[in-house]
């Protein structure tokens, strides 16, 4: 355990089966889970999926801010317990495809980690509006460590008029 209580998100993400009953199902289980506090859930937003094969459901994705005592691979491993619990399996699936529960660490206070399973800040998160999007409504004011822009800052430019982005 990190011991000193740290501020996380969380990317929460579902385009399989009953998305809203499973995306609120995981928001319960992280509000009930010892050593960590829910302290602000975006709304659930729905978007297109980005990469992985074609014809899948739209997704709805949201995003919460967690204040935890767990360390971050702690924290890791209670979002892939959760996913299993919703009946994902890593191992079996294709990338970038169809999933009940997607649950992603986005950020954990400050800390930049780079282990085989374990990257944060998240690979790309400045470059997602799927995630910034709700991260916007939680934490607008967040500088984002990729890019030194705030959540809020970083979205309007992705959003611009004529831009094209991966994330979009």
């Amino acid at each position: 355990m990190s011991g000193v209580p740290q501020r996380a998100f969380v990317a929460l993400g579902s385009n399989l089966g009953d998305r809203r009953a499973c995306l609120d199902g995981a928001l319960r289980r992280l509000s009930g889970t010892p050593l960590v506090r829910v302290l602000a859930a975006s709304d659930w937003i729905e978007t297109e999926p980005v990469g992985g094969p074609s014809g899948q459901g739209r997704y709805l994705n949201g995003v919460v801010e967690l204040e935890t005592a767990l360390a971050p691979r702690e924290l890791l491993e209670l979002l892939l317990a959760l996913e299993r619990e919703a009946g994902r399996d890593r191992t079996r699936e294709q990338r970038h495809g169809p999933r009940t529960l997607d649950l992603d660490l986005l950020l954990y206070g400050e800390e930049r980690l780079s282990e085989p399973d374990l990257l944060v800040p998240h690979p790309r998160l400045e470059e997602r509006i799927f995630v910034l999007q709700p991260l916007a409504q939680i934490a607008p004011e967040r500088r984002l460590p990729g890019c030194r822009l705030t959540v809020r800052e970083r979205l309007a430019e992705l959003c611009a008029p004529g831009r094209v982005s991966e994330g979009a």
